[in-house]
């Protein structure tokens, strides 16, 4: 491997506070399929499933009275190949990803599955290289803004649409998306985007990799500074209710 991707190693291992024993698991978890065998496919299932299983329990030991509808909600909006992504990104991956001639031939960058894959491909590294422990600790770090601001909803309603419905029950005009800044290179775009509502005049800037995970994120906080809950016995359809800070 390049002098240059030794280095990014290095710092990778650094910033997510483990440093393998085994250095060929890690550059096993970021060679993709297209470099040919070995690759990173039987760490990647392994990956999948630690990851499954720890933020799991997670969501069961943090939310003692939410219910398994609700809990694999949830599950899914942290395990979904575009968190994974994102985080990836964060990590900086695809600079390090070990491809084929014709995978780095075909896009300028590498494409976002290949780096979520890679996440879960090295969760599975770095729990054959340690123990369950270390590799729960890890992948909690990894998840922990997302899990402290996960919307809880009894199904799966994203929080644009939960927040037009609670306009529409208060007889109100829909949000307002405004764009405010659009950084970083075109595979790598960080959108930020405010959104408003004319109850109480509340606004919320939200950040993403794309204009419409930004838009989610300004109005996920705007649900939560409210504290709506969406409530799981309405079978009409009709959303949920804002909860007054007194109650």
């Amino acid at each position: 491997m390049s002098q240059i991707k030794s280095t990014l190693l290095k710092k990778l291992q650094d910033d997510i506070d483990y440093h393998f024993r085994d250095g060929d698991l890690l550059e096993l978890a970021l060679t993709h399929k297209s470099a040919g065998m070995p690759n990173n496919e039987r760490l990647e299932f392994l990956g999948d499933a630690m990851l499954s299983t720890i933020v799991a329990e997670a969501l069961y030991m943090r939310f003692n009275h939410v219910a398994e509808g609700v809990m694999t909600t949830a599950r899914s909006q942290l395990v979904k190949g575009k968190t994974l992504a994102e985080i990836g990104f964060l990590m900086g991956l695809d600079k390090m990803m070990i491809l084929g001639l014709g995978e780095r031939k075909s896009a300028v960058a590498v494409k976002q599955s290949i780096v979520g894959d890679a996440v879960e491909a090295l969760i599975g590294a770095i729990y054959v290289d340690s123990d369950f422990i270390t590799c729960q600790r890890i992948v909690i770090n990894w998840l922990e803004d997302r899990l402290n601001n996960v919307l809880l909803v009894p199904e799966f309603k994203d929080a644009k649409t939960l927040l037009q419905e609670m306009m529409q029950a208060e007889k109100l005009p829909l949000p307002h998306y405004e764009l405010q800044s659009v950084d970083g290179p075109g595979h790598q775009q960080h959108f930020t985007v405010e959104c408003r509502v004319e109850l109480n005049d509340v606004s919320a800037v939200g950040q993403g990799y794309s204009r419409r995970a930004a838009e989610q994120s300004a109005a996920q906080k705007i649900l939560k500074d409210f504290n709506y809950t969406p409530e799981s016995s309405d079978k009409t359809g009709s959303g949920g209710k804002r909860k007054n800070q007194n109650d």
